[in-house]
């Protein structure tokens, strides 16, 4: 077993909700027939998945119909862009994306790079901000998908959906397609007010299951199918549905709906807690000041390296990470921060600690209570590793612990 943490990962993941495991419990028990089968267990088994869908719908202001389960979010991801991409095939193959998506964006992009597709990326701003202008002038009559995610899971930055949208399908045929993932538990996501085409969306980022997401599909818009055998979700996605991390999905999100009202404030007010924590020389709080998540608390540290600092809070017992954790390992510095203009150097000092609604008063006092020691040890250990030339040097020493 795990000793006891402060969990301050909440963007990575988020545990699963007692309320989410007691509605999953008698499908994963009980609930076990195949929905596609004709029999009794099986009618119950897509009694529930359709009941998930209608569920899900509601929640993003969409019909059932519109709704395909999927594996998570990097699933629905690339169901949509490379989906949408090839669907537009025939209008041209170009396709937008902004500089700071997800890799599950990015690479479905470089993928259909390497089978013929021209991929514009817009920049950002120092905020991480796309200007739907920008979007708007990298669109042509060639153009068969443009994808820009809701709100950043490094910086928290959210984008204008809505304005985006409306710049874009002034190209009549151009599918837009959101990344909504981080966004859900926190932002209203309403389908008809930002009008997306696409949107996608993931359970374990709200308090649900891990290896279950959704991806709406406007009504009327042609997808291909990017995996083949079976025609589950109306032919758009092939696989035997997981029913019980479908309820437990409907379930989160309806939470997160219901509670968004309240949960988004005081969340809000426990970020600005920890970013007041760490402000000072020498510290830059990364992402939009107003317009971002309320749950992500972003900065970059100079003269430090952020896996320095990340692991000593992890001796400490608070968890917390550099940035995305699909990322986590890689030796390249965080291209969301590349694309915002900060340099390779200070980059490589980002840090990022995410709330969740579960996250207390004491959580955060404790995290400031470590915080500053910890950023002065990682210096200290920067500033033994550096070379000649100032830049730290491979051989870097283990941090110690904090007395």
């Amino acid at each position: 077993m795990l000793r006891d943490t402060v969990y301050l990962d909440h963007a990575a993941t988020t545990p699963l909700r007692a309320e989410v495991l007691d509605v999953m419990l008698p499908h994963l028990r009980d609930g076990w027939g195949n929905p596609s089968s004709a029999h009794a267990r099986g009618r119950a088994a897509r009694a529930a998945l359709d009941d998930a869908h209608e569920r899900i719908a509601t929640c993003l202001g969409a019909t059932a119909r519109e709704i395909v389960l999927t594996s998570g979010g990097t699933e629905s991801i690339n169901l949509a862009v490379k989906g949408g991409a090839w669907a537009g095939s025939a209008r041209g193959h170009r396709l937008v994306i902004s500089a700071v998506e997800h890799h599950a964006v990015e690479g479905s992009a470089r993928h259909l790079e390497r089978h013929g597709f021209d991929v514009a990326v817009v920049g950002v701003d120092r905020d991480g901000r796309v200007d739907p202008d920008a979007v708007a002038a990298a669109v042509t009559d060639r153009t068969a998908l443009v994808s820009v995610m809701a709100a950043n899971n490094e910086v928290g930055t959210v984008q204008p959906i809505a304005a985006i949208a409306e710049r874009v399908h002034r190209h009549r045929g151009v599918l837009f397609h959101a990344d909504a993932v981080q966004a859900a538990p926190w932002l209203p996501l309403d389908v008809e007010a930002l009008g997306v085409d696409l949107l996608s969306i993931a359970g374990h980022k709200l308090g649900g299951p891990r290896g279950v997401g959704a991806l709406y599909i406007r009504r009327g818009t042609h997808i291909v199918a990017q995996q083949h055998g079976g025609s589950q979700e109306r032919h758009r996605r092939a696989g035997t549905e997981d029913v019980a991390g479908a309820v437990g999905l409907a379930t989160a999100l309806e939470l997160a709906v219901r509670e968004m009202g309240t949960a988004v404030p005081r969340v809000a007010g426990l970020r600005d807690r920890l970013v007041a924590s760490v402000t000072g020389p020498g510290v830059t709080v990364t992402g939009h000041r107003t317009d971002r998540l309320p749950h992500i608390a972003s900065f970059v540290v100079a003269d430090a390296e952020g896996g320095t600092i990340t692991t000593i809070l992890d001796l400490e017992g608070l968890a917390c990470s550099t940035g995305s954790a699909c990322a986590t390992g890689s030796a390249e510095v965080s291209h969301v921060l590349t694309a915002m203009g900060y340099p390779e150097a200070e980059a490589r000092g980002a840090v990022r600690l995410s709330v969740g609604r579960a996250t207390t008063d004491a959580d955060v006092d404790r995290a400031i209570a470590l915080l500053p020691p910890a950023i002065e040890r990682a210096r200290a250990a920067h500033a033994a590793s550096a070379g000649p030339d100032g830049t730290a040097t491979d051989a870097a020493p283990r941090p110690a612990a904090l007395p």
